[in-house]
């Protein structure tokens, strides 16, 4: 009978190991991701509609996030304020695009007859109005509450001057306590800030 050396066994096990490390065989047990995209608020939850020009057209972004937002993974804070980055909880779009898209749909259903277009747009688009954020702060802890603060430009484009200069913060308990939660507290509060956002909108339409 034929038998297999100890050096035999020893290189079989390195292969092992590399096509592990590399992916190409899953260890099983593996904790599968979660992915999260923001849900914008529905027609039925919405109260109060704003009637503004059919013809009016608006752009939404660029959005500003910290650097240390700018990873798939979604960023939570413990209560000593240290930063903890969730393997297995993340977002399925880029979460500064995911923003912007949140608020443009938001204001789509605050503002039902404007147009709105999501930064970059084309040019021959002939946007009034360009709404510019920065997220100053964005911090959770899931045991307790979510943060934001949020700076934001109203910008006419036509006139290439600022009309609004604005800055929003809020403070919303996370339910439930989980990723899941999260995400859907940072709807909820962006809900919030998209209506402040349509408020003034509706006044610089009001009051050119």
């Amino acid at each position: 009978m034929k038998r297999i050396g100890i050096n035999s066994y020893t290189v079989m096990a390195g292969v092992c190991l590399v096509l592990v490390l590399s992916g190409c065989i899953s260890v099983p047990n593996s904790p599968t991701p979660r992915f999260y995209v923001l849900q914008a608020v529905s027609e039925n939850q919405v109260s109060k509609k704003l009637n503004l020009a059919s013809d009016l057209f608006i752009g939404v972004g660029p959005v500003k996030i910290p650097e240390y937002l700018d990873r798939p993974q979604i960023v939570t804070q413990s209560k000593e304020k240290m930063l903890t980055f969730a393997q297995f909880d993340r977002w399925g779009e880029s979460i500064d695009l995911g923003l912007a898209r949140l608020i443009g749909e938001d204001l789509t259903v605050l503002l039902p007859k404007t147009k709105f277009f999501i930064y970059p747009w084309n040019l021959s688009i002939p946007v009034k109005y360009q709404i510019v954020l920065e997220v100053v702060h964005l911090d959770s802890e899931l045991d307790k509450d979510l943060h934001l603060v949020a700076q934001w430009l109203i910008i006419d484009t036509k006139k290439m001057e600022t009309r609004v200069i604005k800055r929003s913060e809020f403070r919303q308990a996370i339910i439930p306590q989980d990723y899941s939660g999260l995400v859907k507290t940072l709807s909820t509060v962006c809900a919030s800030l998209s209506s402040e956002i349509a408020e003034e909108l509706a006044t610089l339409e009001t009051n050119p």
